[in-house]
């Protein structure tokens, strides 16, 4: 199982996940919605595409831009298309 947390709370976990540049891409499903808030912020890049990101925000908390996803991803990338990864302090484990 691979656990994604933050301020004491599980904002997703699942069996499976994709790895691609060290990061755990999680389904878009086993992520948790009452945490994340969409962010206006995007970034590109050349071999994914277009990243766009969610706040989390966890009992008043925010930790803005710490969860990223690409909408449509490039043909290099597809596996990862309605999945969730995670940064900025945003704790992924395994056990």
């Amino acid at each position: 199982m691979v656990r994604a947390t933050w301020n004491g709370a599980v904002i997703a976990e699942s069996d499976v996940t994709e790895r691609v540049e060290g990061n755990h891409y999680f389904p878009r499903a086993a992520v948790k919605d009452e945490y994340l808030r969409p962010s206006d912020t995007h970034t590109v890049c050349p071999w994914k595409g277009t990243a766009s990101y969610f706040t989390v925000s966890v009992d008043g908390a925010d930790n803005p831009d710490a969860a990223w996803y690409y909408p449509e991803p490039k043909d290099a990338a597809a596996n990862i298309k309605d999945h969730v990864a995670f940064w900025r302090g945003v704790e992924v484990s395994e056990d």
